[in-house]
């Protein structure tokens, strides 16, 4: 998620990135260097992917520039801790990058404090040139229909942040006592899930997926995932990495009827690479024979997964006593438009799938490519605005007086030495369990073994 201004600097529609230097600056700024070397203090307040290529953006262009990291978790690193799945460690070697950020003697991570709760914002304004707001979403969106409420349905985020670690979900311990699961979107995060769920139980061991998730996985009787769309196929939002993986993962097959494909090959002829390769992709998937199709015609893998396309939920179904989840009652659509722009519209049919596990993705589009040009473009601004003196450019005096606000509070702040030895006593508890972390998942153990 792209960092937000609390009002503090103005969003300029093209930034120009510039150095800030006393030759450059305004004549104002020019004479306070003159009587005193200027240290702009920013904070920034989320430790994730936003929050650090910010930082590292300031550090980098502004020789002066000291950054303090606010973030309400023990741990940093946000969406690359808790977001990215355990089987994609490649995606996670950006946390070696932000830590070389927060080894800057001018960078300082402040871990365990809750901006809103242990501080607030106005005091942050009061003690720092700029506030960089970059905490990412604090809660998922709901479906707003019938039958949401009940047990076996899950938003994807909570059950990504529960095999992840994240300390607010690794109570959840979701039942996987069930044949069918569904999931509603067709992005990376729904494959994600998916591929979590299907994947045999020995290559996951292998990952930094949580001790806990692991035993209920070892558990589950899910044979079989629908990945479900309001679109069609020229409109899925995940991409063909995600896409290579499900199709080539072992002791399961695609389930994709070929009529949902029939004639894209003409239409995509047209389209911007990645869209045409994905497109062939789902095409020859859908039109070669299943994994382990016997003479016969039947297949023998354990595990399947498909998608459905043009599909709207509408309600959740219980089961006949209520207790959890039976199925779900969709609308069948058909789309008006063409490529992207294709909206669908329900066509008056209904269609109800039994399954016993619901989960639903509704959230903002990106990767953290994405999210490190928006912390780039933040920089460029601020230190634009910093320039430029839209910012304040009086002396300020940043943590100094924020610590004691905290010490008074009874806030322990953590820091990033702190996070380091909880970093190493991970690593030392995946090694002894063949994994290459183990994760703590609980907050006050956490703050037991740095001595808080």
């Amino acid at each position: 998620m792209a960092p937000r201004g609390w009002g503090c600097w103005r969003w300029a529609a093209q930034p120009r990135a510039r150095l800030l230097s006393p030759a450059a600056a305004p004549l104002g700024f020019r004479q306070l260097l003159s009587t005193v070397e200027l240290v702009p203090h920013i904070c920034v307040v989320g430790s994730g992917p936003a929050g650090f290529y910010t930082a590292q953006h300031l550090l980098k262009h502004h020789p002066q520039a000291r950054v303090d990291i606010y973030e309400k978790q023990v741990v940093p690193f946000g969406l690359v801790r808790f977001g990215v799945a355990p089987d994609h460690p490649e995606v996670k070697n950006v946390i070696n990058t932000f830590t070389q950020t927060a080894h800057s003697t001018r960078c300082a991570f402040r871990g365990n404090v809750t901006v809103g709760r242990d501080v607030s914002v106005s005091e942050l304004r009061d003690a720092y040139h700029a506030v960089v707001l970059s905490y990412g979403a604090e809660d998922h969106r709901t479906l707003g229909i019938p039958g949401e409420e009940l047990p076996g349905v899950l938003s994807a985020r909570a059950f990504v942040g529960w095999y992840n670690g994240l300390p607010e979900n690794h109570k959840l311990t979701p039942n996987l006592n069930c044949d069918t699961a569904l999931i509603l979107g067709q992005g990376n995060v729904a494959l994600d899930v998916a591929r979590i769920l299907l994947t045999p139980i020995e290559l996951l061991e292998k990952t930094d997926i949580t001790a806990d998730a692991l035993r209920v996985l070892r558990q589950s009787q899910v044979k079989r995932v629908w990945i479900v769309g309001r679109r069609g196929p020229l409109q899925v939002a995940f991409t063909i990495k995600e896409l290579r993986e499900m199709i080539h993962l072992p002791r399961s097959q695609a389930l994709l009827d070929p009529a949902d494909f029939e004639g894209l090959e003409d239409l995509i002829k047209e389209a911007p690479r990645p869209r045409k390769r994905l497109t062939e992709l789902l095409v020859q998937t859908a039109l070669k024979p299943p994994k382990g199709e016997k003479a016969d015609g039947k297949a023998e893998a354990p595990r399947a997964w498909g998608l459905r396309f043009l599909r709207s939920p509408l309600k959740v179904l219980p089961s006949p006593d209520g207790g959890r989840v039976a199925g779900i009652r969709l609308a069948v659509m058909k789309l008006e438009g063409s490529g992207e722009n294709a909206q669908a519209v329900p066509t008056g049919a209904v269609e109800d799938v039994p399954c016993g596990l619901v989960w639903w993705f509704k959230s903002p589009s990106g990767v953290i490519a994405t999210t490190m040009n928006d912390g780039f473009l933040t920089g460029q601004v601020l230190l634009q605005d910093l320039e430029e003196g839209v910012l304040p450019i009086g002396p300020k005096p940043g943590y100094s007086s924020i610590e004691p606000l905290l010490k008074n509070r009874g806030v322990q702040p953590v820091s990033f030495e702190d996070w380091e030895k909880l970093d190493a006593e991970e690593v030392a508890q995946g090694q002894a369990a063949g994994k290459p972390r183990e994760k703590l998942v609980d907050p006050q153990q956490m703050l037991q073994l740095i001595g808080h």
